[in-house]
């Protein structure tokens, strides 16, 4: 015959470890990155990425409730293998890397879903904040996500279209160590 005490010490600790925190990653910053894509003059795409990826990751595919993620990339990174469009997407009227040095994403829940999980959060970006949900993906330590912005949400160079596209699609890889 079991102790009713005993059952109850033995239940409190299997909650305890239920709660307690994933263990935090921190980011593998040579092998993370954002790649992005966007449609230039209506008719090529232009892409890129950023690097510079930093910030702490917990997270574990059996215990997603208490997954949370910290990321920043530097935006003064920003390569799309044209040195004047970097030049001029690290100016005025594209990041301001001077003024706004990191583009981040803080998630609020993690969830699962049909086709895989989606972290809700603010990713904040020249200096404004937006609630956005990117759907991702894991393998091991990587974790891979796609999102599209619209770059009129963060004031992101012209207001038409014509010349960069209205959307940029966003591949996040974050690789945990």
């Amino acid at each position: 015959m079991r102790n009713p005490k005993s059952t109850t010490v033995l239940t409190a600790i299997f909650v305890l470890l239920l709660t307690l925190p994933t263990v935090a990653q921190t980011i593998d910053s040579k092998k993370s990155r954002i790649e992005f894509s966007v449609s230039n003059m209506g008719f090529r795409t232009v892409e890129g990425t950023m690097r510079g990826m930093r910030g702490t990751v917990r997270f574990d595919p059996d215990n997603i409730q208490n997954a949370s993620f910290n990321v920043c990339v530097d935006p003064a990174t920003v390569d799309t293998d044209n040195n004047t469009r970097d030049k001029h997407l690290r100016g005025k009227k594209f990041f301001e890397v001077e003024k706004h040095p990191t583009i981040c994403f803080t998630s609020e829940k993690i969830k699962r879903t049909d086709n895989g999980l989606v972290a809700s959060g603010k990713l904040t970006m020249h200096g404004i904040t937006k609630a956005v949900k990117i759907p991702f993906q894991h393998k091991g330590k990587t974790l891979t996500g796609t999102i599209k912005i619209l770059r009129s949400d963060y004031k992101l160079g012209p207001s038409g279209g014509m010349m960069v596209g209205k959307t940029v699609t966003v591949k996040i890889i974050c690789v945990g160590n």
